[in-house]
């Protein structure tokens, strides 16, 4: 399975690409997209969707995970952030790919052990858990991995909770 996780933003677009076979994980790509901020908020949002959609063509994610965008002080921030995670999910869907969204308290739970870990206890998890030597640079190409390992502790559950509503809808359609 290829998880591609995506830490959005219109000037720095986090992404990181992990690979699982079973239980372990190897680190494929990693990096940040970055769009010129001369261009006005339309033309950065085509040129992240452009890069995006390259992102995806080489290395055809079966699922990426995306940070979802809480509620922030700074509206200026939030909404860029929110229309680049947008762009990502549109580009996903597009490309065939699963979509799923995960807080920044789910990350740092699944990759740290807590949801109160900082930056720093995330990047050195993300590090340990790929048997990387040092950390990944710039942060937004390690907190998009982190999202990526994220979905993959997570996906047992889902398909055992798929399976299960599967099940259910099943039983409910069954006339005796």
């Amino acid at each position: 399975m290829f998880v591609l996780g995506i830490d959005p933003g219109l000037s720095r677009c986090g992404y990181g690409v992990v690979e699982s076979t079973g239980r372990r994980h190897r680190a494929v790509a990693a990096g940040v997209l970055r769009t010129d901020p001369a261009l006005d908020v339309p033309r950065r949002l085509a040129a992240l969707r452009d890069d995006l959609r390259a992102l995806m063509a080489e290395h055809r994610p079966d699922v990426v995970a995306v940070e979802r965008v809480l509620f922030q002080v700074n509206a200026r921030t939030a909404i860029p952030v929110a229309q680049a995670a947008g762009v990502a999910m549109v580009e996903a869907v597009s490309a065939g790919a699963a979509v799923v969204e995960y807080s920044p308290n789910q990350v740092k739970q699944a990759v740290a052990g807590h949801g109160g870990a900082d930056k720093a206890q995330v990047e050195r998890m993300v590090q340990t858990l790929l048997g990387i030597d040092r950390p990944l640079r710039p942060v937004d190409a390690a907190d998009a991995v982190a999202l990526a390992l994220c979905h993959l502790a997570h996906a047992p559950l889902r398909g055992r909770a798929a399976a299960a509503a599967i099940a259910s809808a099943g039983r409910a359609g069954v006339v005796r």
